[in-house]
């Protein structure tokens, strides 16, 4: 498209998409100014909160729109179940040694109190207790001490801040808050209970310092016992940050600072402020109320940015883009079909980055921490290094697969950044009829379209080649280039002579060495004065029915388009009605060909070689390649050849992408293997795939390096008596013997996937897909569940 859809008025730019033959069709009805545009999603949100929707720039393949990095991954820690136990064990040890102390079990007990104290204070002996009250009152404090410290062991025995802070900090606020409450309820009551000696300590101590005479005020000791009681919840009001849950609950909690907001009047992206830096206010501000009145979908702004993107070194189509939004709004610049959306949608697209949803990464070891449950998409980056799916029928290529991309790439078409050729079966499922400009249904009468076997070429040699390629491609012992010499020496002279290639009949006779078609032809070369011409048909005649002459083999492959069912189709002349893989050049055209697979297989595959063949050439011969072609082939069995190999190792560099689907790696020769694996940029392994291609998409993901953890046990023997019967009742009571473990670690490299997990492994609905970008950077092969 000359223009690239940015100024042309509505209709001027509809009568560039191909049309048949004959009168042309009813103009469409002029476009009313306030269309009910769909939603970017059937339950999404509206246009105005779409395009505020953050898009981080990610790995590729990652779902960008709204996506939240995953938090960081936490160092494998003590099970909760040891926890417990190790809270439950650490309670009952301090129970046991508190009750120990207090019912004087423990010998020498008094020990280190009576070395510190006067002598007369203590009753003589080990175990002689406290003569004094000044010894009781000694007593008392030593034994505060040590249920503090025996408590602080406890707690670090039994890793109680561990589970504090997993099972209660980690939930937040207000389950935080009201967890530390009750524990300090419950300390407070334990305190006044003089089941935790706190209160006697506390009142021993100040009358110690301040004198006993102090506690003849009842103030002095209803404030000492007011300390008592904060000191014991203070340390739970830390724990449970009480003073911020209170300022939250008053509304005036300490914002945490955000990230510096621009001024005021700044623009947001519903508020189109590229246009407003370019001057052009007016048609932004048309524009912004278009999408917060809901009269604009994503496609409209997709396309419209794209046209401001294109139109931006053009001053003329600038002005020619304000002076349309200013007239239609959001139908400015738009498709040659006059159309704004598809009919119906059935995966999530973001069209704002081009990338249409086809699953999520599953929680499975083989991917990594930071894409389990992320998002999984497609884009023209990654479609442009092309892509190869296999699996067996029924595994949800077409459906999860196909279906979703060409949906999304129709969807770019109409944003005019696009165009879209799809191939597949009469009646599959690659969309509606009204989602594609053309739809070339071959075999059918009822198709306005016919399909044109030369490519839209007036060049016999170039025809020739891509024909060559469609008809013996596959045929491995004969060489294609003399294929293609044959089809030359035969098309260029009867292109001179009747002005078109010849339709099928005629060359299927040409090709057969139909005495009466040579002569005539050879007859009309010479009263036209051909005589070039004329010379290639002559070396065609000698060279007819030598060794290894191409023709036969050419001709029994035509004769399968030359069938009843075909006989409307492949025309030629002023009369032919044939759609042309040129008009992708420069056209944002929705294409679809069905293909009569059921009741002609060898045709059908003979016309998707032609058609991988054609496209292949089409796309290299672009001189602007601002508009990304894709080709879809939903079944490629029996498609690729050595030549659209190279092809489609080429398409990456002219703004091109094919997506090739397959049964089995087998459907493709053998020796081709190694080759279109490598040509490809994204491979894709549904389930159900059998080891032997499992083996070739091992080789293709290659290995890495992981961490592996051996564990050995080792019969453990004891050298003394009690040890030995130790282990003997140990033996008895559980029947093992006594091990111990050894645990190695080392560093090994394995296949990201091998054969057999990619046979057995992959669950239904699921496939395996890695993916390149035009540039270079790739992604590692992710286990993906489909939801397309």
């Amino acid at each position: 498209m000359d223009t690239e859809g940015t100024y042309d008025a509505r209709g001027t730019g509809a009568e560039r998409v191909p049309r048949p033959a004959g009168p042309p069709p009813a103009a469409p009805p002029p476009p009313t100014y306030a269309p009910q545009p769909r939603r970017p999603a059937a339950d999404g949100p509206g246009v105005e909160e779409w395009l505020r929707t953050p898009r981080p720039v990610r790995e590729p393949g990652v779902w960008r729109y709204g996506h939240v990095p995953r938090p960081p991954e936490k160092p494998e820690g003590v099970s909760d179940r040891s926890l417990l136990v190790g809270v439950l064990i650490s309670v009952l040890s301090g129970l046991l040694l508190w009750s120990l102390w207090r019912n004087g079990y423990i010998p020498y007990r008094l020990v280190p109190l009576k070395l510190f104290t006067p002598g007369d204070w203590w009753y003589a002996g080990t175990f002689g207790g406290p003569r004094t009250i000044e010894g009781a009152d000694a007593l008392t404090v030593y034994e505060a001490v040590l249920f503090g410290l025996l408590v602080y062991g406890c707690g670090r025995l039994g890793n109680w801040s561990e589970i504090f802070r997993r099972h209660v900090a980690g939930r937040g606020q207000p389950f935080l808050g009201l967890a530390t409450a009750a524990g300090g309820a419950l300390a407070e009551l334990l305190v006044w209970k003089d089941a935790v000696p706190l209160v006697r300590p506390v009142l021993i101590l100040v009358a110690s310092v301040a004198g006993g005479e102090i506690y003849q005020s009842q103030t002095v000791v209803n404030v000492i016992y007011a300390l008592i009681a904060l000191g014991v919840l203070w340390p739970f009001a830390r724990l449970g940050r009480w003073r911020e849950l209170a300022a939250a609950r008053r509304g005036r909690a300490a914002a945490v600072p955000d990230a510096p907001a621009g001024p005021p009047d700044a623009p947001t992206p519903e508020q189109w402020p590229e246009l407003r830096e370019a001057g052009m206010r007016d048609a932004a501000e048309a524009l912004t109320a278009e999408v917060r009145t809901g009269r604009m979908n994503d496609v409209d702004v997709a396309r419209l940015r794209h046209a401001w993107s294109v139109g931006r070194g053009h001053p003329e189509r600038l002005a020619a883009l304000t002076e349309a939004v200013l007239r239609t709004g959001g139908a400015a610049a738009l498709h040659p079909s006059g159309a704004r959306d598809l009919a119906r949608r059935t995966v999530r697209h973001d069209l704002l980055t081009g990338q249409v949803r086809i699953g999520s990464c599953t929680d499975d070891p083989h991917n990594p921490y930071a894409r389990r449950g992320s998002g999984v998409a497609l884009e023209p980056a990654l479609l442009g290094t092309s892509l190869l799916a296999v699996g067996p029928p029924g595994a949800g290529k077409s459906a999860r697969l196909v279906r979703p991309v060409v949906e999304s790439l129709a969807l770019q078409a109409l944003a005019g950044r696009a165009a879209v050729l799809a191939v597949g079966g009469a009646g599959g499922e690659l969309g509606p009829d009204d989602a594609f400009d053309v739809v070339v249904r071959i075999g059918d009468p009822a198709s306005v379209h016919d399909f044109d076997l030369y490519g839209g070429t007036t060049d016999p040699d170039e025809a020739a080649g891509v024909l060559a390629e469609g008809l013996v491609g596959d045929v491995t012992h004969l060489d294609s280039r003399r294929a293609a010499t044959v089809l030359a020496q035969l098309l260029g002279p009867y292109r001179a002579v009747h002005g078109h290639f010849p339709g099928v009949p005629a060359l299927r006779e040409l090709l057969d060495g139909d005495t009466a078609a040579i002569d005539a032809l050879r007859e009309a070369l010479g009263a036209g004065g051909h005589q070039s011409m004329l010379r290639e048909l002559e070396a065609r005649t000698r060279q007819k029915g030598g060794a290894g002459d191409p023709g036969p083999v050419l001709a029994d492959r035509i004769a399968l388009l030359d069938r009843p069912a075909f006989a409307p189709f492949f025309a030629t002349g002023d009369q032919a009605r044939p759609f042309s893989l040129r008009s992708l050049e420069h056209l944002p055209l929705r294409v679809r060909i069905d293909l009569p697979e059921r009741a002609h297989a060898e045709a059908s595959r003979l016309l998707t070689r032609l058609v991988l063949a054609q496209f292949t050439a089409v796309t290299a011969a672009r001189t602007d390649r601002s508009l990304f072609v894709c080709l879809v082939l939903d079944d490629a069995t029996h498609t690729v050849t050595a030549e659209t190999v190279r092809g489609i190792r080429r398409l990456r560099s002219v703004n091109a992408g094919a997506l090739l689907t397959l049964r089995t790696v087998d459907d493709v020769p053998e020796g081709l293997h190694t080759a279109l694996l490598g040509a490809v940029g994204c491979c894709m392994a549904f389930s159900g795939v059998t080891t032997w291609d499992g083996k070739r998409f091992a080789e293709v993901w290659g290995k890495e390096w992981v961490e592996t953890r051996e564990v050995a046990q080792h019969a453990v023997f004891a050298d003394q008596p009690f040890t030995r019967a130790l282990h003997g009742l140990r033996k008895l009571v559980t029947g093992k013997a006594v091990t111990r473990d050894a645990v190695t670690v080392r560093r090994v490299e394995r296949e990201r996937w091998s054969a057999s997990e990619l046979a057995y492994q992959v669950p239904p609905g699921h496939a395996v897909l890695s993916v390149t970008t035009v540039e270079g950077e790739h992604a590692p092969p992710l286990l993906v569940t489909l939801d397309g």
